[in-house]
């Protein structure tokens, strides 16, 4: 869950990408390592909240200074948001407990989160963040690749948010020094080595065969009414040795194993049959990768598992991002047609992160545009953040298009969108992502 920053640090936010500065770092950490302190003197939770709990990553853009120099100032402009979106997204799909994204000096951010994992499982996100990072994006003349450093570090028991900060400053020094490799532990160790890719291989197919791929939703509520409309359909891998896994990493490895095709059917035969015994006003909203909409046969065998698993089609709506359509926009478009002549509808997910490029919303049979979170966090203290959300509205209402509000944490974001004409909104204020098992009483209380 994203924790927003100290209220008078985050009026000190970079204006290219949105984001807060090192000062709301310190003192976001500062705060989470009194009260692991102050819950270990009070013997809550056993031995109370362990300060190695709290995790960060710097990441640094080697030789960034050569992309303002070979493209201009505005495609390094472009490089940093898209940066700080993909960090942003990747983020939210992985991790549980509260974090805090900021931007560092240059091509510099900063990752911290208040995360209970395994020295591998961080590991495993960083290496799968750096992969995110460094796949190619579009910009004006051509495709652009950026080449991410990563400093890893899990706080120690006994050090201070400044003793952190300056560990993870000399790993990513480090790291940028080193040829051929991304990733630097803060502590001066090397590396442990993690599981091989054939090993993760070899564990995603048996979590695969053993149903070991968890779904999860994520409430979603119409507005003004706040009644429940239906979820989201979210993959966990509850990895035997490394832990819980979310999406973005659980799809990252399919993609270096070549397994992303039989992962993405298995997840949708699992969320449609799990959907199919909701209540009938309630819709379901799936995934689509970008190697999804890259096989011709996609829509063929999707309108499959839809028809097998009697789920209304009707009633499923596909999200897409941005980044699914830069391989074939025009296969995307075709494919997704398909999918609307069946009667589902096409959500643009992510809407406003990184640079949108407005000629999807001419060319895709879009019924909604969901907003990225990064779009809802200011809107009730920042009145341009505001304005942008009144513009992007408009916009959707001009083309016809309902706008999906996500990341909702607070009743204040939510009276806002609800003022600006936002049809539906999901986020933490209402409810957390859930199991089945839970959704079906959540919607059986809704009733």
């Amino acid at each position: 869950m994203y924790a927003p920053g100290n209220p008078d640090s985050d009026r000190l936010r970079d204006p290219l990408t949105g984001l807060p500065g090192i000062d709301a770092v310190r003192a976001r950490l500062a705060q989470w390592l009194a009260d692991g302190a102050q819950g270990g003197q009070d013997g809550q939770s056993g031995q109370g909240r362990q300060r190695a709990t709290v995790h960060a990553i710097l990441l640094g853009l080697r030789r960034f200074d050569a992309v303002n120099l070979a493209y201009g100032a505005p495609a390094g402009d472009a490089a940093l948001a898209e940066v700080a979106a993909r960090m942003s997204q990747f983020a939210g799909s992985e991790l549980e407990g509260p974090w805090l994204l900021a931007r560092g000096s240059g091509g510099n951010f900063l990752l911290i989160a208040d995360e209970a994992c395994s020295r591998e499982r961080w590991q495993l996100f960083g290496e799968q963040l750096a992969d995110a990072i460094a796949r190619p994006f579009a910009i004006s003349g051509g495709m652009l690749r950026l080449s991410p450093r990563i400093g890893l570090l899990r706080g120690l028991s006994d050090e201070d948010a400044g003793s952190m900060l300056d560990r993870l400053g000399q790993a990513l020094a480090a790291a940028q020094r080193q040829q051929g490799r991304r990733l630097v532990w803060a502590d001066g160790e090397a590396t442990r080595p993690g599981r091989t890719a054939a090993e993760l291989e070899a564990d995603l197919l048996v979590a695969i065969d053993r149903d070991e791929i968890e779904m999860v939703f994520q409430p979603q509520f119409s507005l003004p009414d706040d009644s429940l409309t239906g979820a989201e359909a979210l993959a966990r891998w509850n990895h035997p040795g490394l832990g819980r896994i979310g999406a973005s990493t659980l799809f990252g490895i399919a993609e270096r194993t070549d397994h992303v095709a039989p992962l993405s059917r298995h997840i949708a035969r699992r969320t449609l049959e799990q959907a199919r015994h909701w209540p009938g006003h309630l819709r379901l909203s799936l995934n689509v990768t970008t190697a999804d909409l890259a096989v011709a046969s996609y829509a063929g065998e999707l309108s499959q598992i839809v028809s097998a698993s009697g789920f209304p089609p009707e009633r499923l709506t596909l999200e897409v991002t941005e980044q699914a359509l830069l391989h074939d926009i025009h296969l995307a478009a075709e494919t997704l047609g398909a999918f609307s002549a069946m009667g589902m509808r096409i959500a643009l997910d992510d809407f406003g992160a990184g640079f949108c490029n407005f000629r999807y919303l001419k060319l895709l049979p879009l019924d909604y545009l969901k907003l990225d979170r990064s779009m809802v966090d200011g809107i009730a203290s920042d009145p341009r953040d505001l304005a942008v959300l009144r513009a992007i509205v408009a916009m959707a209402g001009a083309l016809g298009l309902k706008v999906i509000a996500e990341g909702v944490e607070s009743e204040a974001q939510r009276m806002r969108i609800s003022d600006e004409g936002c049809a539906f909104y999901q986020g933490f204020l209402r409810a957390p992502p859930m199991t089945a098992k839970a959704f079906a009483v959540f919607a059986s209380s809704e009733a």
